[in-house]
């Protein structure tokens, strides 16, 4: 047990941000958006500082934080950090300070309230705080509180705060897509409760906890789980994996429950839009990775073709929506929801490359989507539209905003080198060893993303300067300060990504030794008819 509560630390910076926020004068708004600034900077500090102390061979989890919460209900603040939780939580604290920076004057599009400014930021930084929580809770019930709780800053965010650029139906269309997030995470979220209260009622009556009560330890129940002692069939445990699974799948998103995103993330302003796909969601791939496969290792293996089958349909649906799309805002989100389907292939593949990829591609996707989604924005806050037929020739007026464009385009579509292509290589392998049809569907997906991603690039960025594009200028300091560290982290984790995968593998394997599995054994292909092999290498 870890002397100094770092992971307490940890999620208690941005809260203790977002109060001061709110209580300086309203008319203290550039102090305000500073003092955002520097708390998500001490937030990010401090998990630098954990990955620094952190053990690769040491315990699965780490700095553990243990306190009674509701006793009556075995229910405990229960906080620790494995290697997989670690990445996430370094991608959430270092995206939060960029998103700030990036979202400096955003409250200015959406009116001039006194305390607009205040608001926004401390919105986003209780969003960190709650999402920081859900990656280090190691109680059932601590985790679900916070993973509804983010619900209600990200609604606030996008019903509050979308930009007034682009056409008036998205600006009236508004509250409605955040009450269409708010809507389908939360019946998500009802569905899990009911899971959640019947894995506990399981653990109450195989007197798991203490005394009479059940518990919501997560180290405890997996265990049980995972020796057979639960005391249920298997029609009960495969019911209680489809309720975490189905809240999962909405936040991931998984097709067919995906249709909540991209009108979130047009009506949202691009820095809210990026917290909710880069980190908010990830939430979901990490609870399946977490929470399903542990807790229930058996229904995970029964359903993973159907997983499996419905992350190849989300992979391609979503590649050859966006080659359709006619706005470029929408157009990105769409592309997400094809790399979500590559994590969650990889988290169901059930092999070490396919979940290493699949945990290094929740932390590549965030990097990538917040370049391309950011850059996009400040285009679109310069032109004043997001219709793809409005732009050409951005790259003569502004070159270094077109550059960062195309690398943030390459690394989307996963080109070598890039950051992305690493785990969606880990991904297609991990898949393809158990499931190679699958593999191979999902590897068309290459194609459309070059596809979707250079056609975008050539109608937007190259011919000749249409008309009202001439007014358009390039990347101000501000700007390059949030873009020049992303494409950074693109370029440099291409090259060397061992610096995660050091941390993610060991707890990769020890999340297949949990739940029994092993990667497949390569096969051998079969002697020629008439042959004798010899141990010498020589055949007869």
């Amino acid at each position: 047990m870890s002397e100094f509560p770092w992971l307490t630390t940890l999620w208690l910076a941005p809260v203790v941000g977002a109060a001061i926020v709110l209580v300086l004068p309203a008319a203290r708004r550039t102090l305000a958006r500073a003092v955002a600034l520097a708390f998500s900077v001490l937030t990010l500090g401090i998990g630098i500082a954990l990955a620094v102390r952190f053990d690769p061979g040491g315990a699965q989890y780490q700095f553990v934080e243990s306190h009674q919460w509701i006793p009556a209900f075995g229910a405990g603040y229960t906080l620790g950090l494995d290697g997989i939780a670690l990445v996430l939580v370094l991608l959430t604290a270092a995206l939060v300070p960029l998103l700030i920076l990036a979202g400096w004057h955003d409250e200015r599009e959406v009116g001039s309230g006194k305390r607009v400014a205040h608001t926004y930021v401390a919105l986003i930084m209780l969003v960190e705080a709650m999402v920081l929580v859900s990656f280090v809770a190691l109680d059932i019930l601590l985790f679900y509180v916070f993973f509804e709780a983010m619900l209600i800053p990200m609604y606030f965010l996008i019903g509050g705060f979308g930009p007034r650029t682009g056409d008036a139906l998205v600006r009236r269309q508004r509250s409605r897509a955040a009450v269409k997030f708010l809507l389908y995470n939360l019946f998500g979220g009802l569905i899990m409760l009911a899971a959640v209260i019947g894995l506990y009622v399981l653990t109450a009556r195989e007197g798991l906890g203490e005394g009479s009560s059940g518990t919501f330890d997560f180290r405890t129940v997996v265990a049980a789980a995972n020796a057979g002692q639960l005391g249920a069939g298997p029609a009960v445990l495969n019911a209680l994996f489809l309720g975490f699974m189905f809240a999962f799948a909405v936040k991931a998103p998984l097709w067919p429950l995906h249709t909540w995103l991209p009108d979130a993330a047009v009506a949202a302003t691009p820095s809210s839009a990026v917290l909710m796909m880069a980190v908010v969601d990830k939430v979901g791939t990490f609870g399946m990775l977490r929470y399903c496969l542990p807790l229930f290792p058996d229904a995970s293996s029964t359903y993973a073709p159907l997983v499996i089958t419905l992350a190849v349909i989300g992979i391609v649906y979503g590649a050859l929506l966006a080659i359709g799309q006619t706005d470029v805002m929408r157009l990105i989100a769409y592309t997400s929801i094809s790399h979500f389907g590559f994590i969650i292939l990889g988290v169901f593949a059930m092999t070490s490359q396919g979940q290493t990829g699949a945990t290094l591609y929740m932390v590549n996707h965030g990097i990538s989507t917040a370049a391309l989604f950011l850059v996009a924005g400040f285009l679109v806050s310069r032109r004043g539209t997001r219709l793809i037929a409005e732009y050409g020739g951005v790259q003569k007026v502004a070159p270094v905003l077109a550059g960062t464009f195309f690398i943030a385009g390459l690394a989307t579509l996963s080109l070598p080198g890039l950051a992305p292509f690493v785990s969606e290589f880990l991904v297609l392998i991990g898949t393809f060893t158990r499931y190679q049809f699958a593999a191979v569907i999902a590897a068309s997906a290459l194609v459309l993303a070059a596809l979707y991603v250079l056609w975008l690039y050539q109608r937007m960025m190259t011919g000749p300067v249409k008309k009202g594009n001439e007014r358009i200028w390039d990347l101000a300091p501000r700007e390059l300060a949030v873009v020049i560290p992303l494409i950074a982290a693109l370029l440099f984790l291409g090259i060397y990504p061992k610096v995660l995968t050091d941390f993610i593998n060991p707890a990769v394997s020890q999340t297949l030794t949990t739940i029994g599995r092993t990667d497949p054994a390569p096969s051998t292909p079969p002697a020629e008819a008439g042959s004798t092999h010899h141990p010498g290498g020589v055949h007869k």
